[in-house]
């Protein structure tokens, strides 16, 4: 028992939004938090995600997408939704498990629009951000035991 406070940040394809909140989770709270991430239908890793990731001093660089079948076992407090599809198309969980969305836009679904590299970038670096804000304020959102 960590007694840490388990939370899956899941989206669709676990490969840039729900892996930016588990990383910003493991670094900012990692005292109180066991963070972890999934998707519904993952398919690998965003290079520019994680790249933002880096720019701002979290390395993500070692995560992989995973299904959110594969955390199963998991006892989790909160799964967070960070994309409207997997909150569409959340699993049940076991338990006490609450279930909470807050949803993030889509950088790569952004940055194809794009005209330049950095303009594409502005796209991740500001949800990146986003993100940041909401794990620093989690007890907004979540019913934490802040001890």
């Amino acid at each position: 028992m960590t007694g840490k406070t388990k939370i899956l940040f899941l989206c669709t394809g676990n490969s840039c939004r729900s892996q930016m909140a588990e990383g910003w989770a493991r670094h900012l709270r990692r005292d109180t938090v066991e963070a972890y991430s999934a998707g519904t239908e993952p398919h690998g890793m965003n290079a520019r995600a994680v790249r933002v990731m880096a720019e701002a001093g979290v390395d993500i660089s070692g995560h992989h997408s995973k299904h959110v079948g594969d955390l199963k076992q998991v006892p989790f407090d909160f799964v967070i939704t960070v994309c409207d599809h997997a909150n569409e198309s959340c699993p049940i969980f076991p338990g006490h498990t609450q279930v909470v969305h807050v949803g993030f836009d889509d950088p790569p679904r952004l940055a194809r629009e794009a005209v330049s590299e950095e303009e594409a970038l502005g796209h991740y670096r500001r949800v990146r951000d986003e993100i940041r804000k909401f794990i620093e304020h989690l007890e907004d959102y979540l019913s934490l035991d802040t001890q």
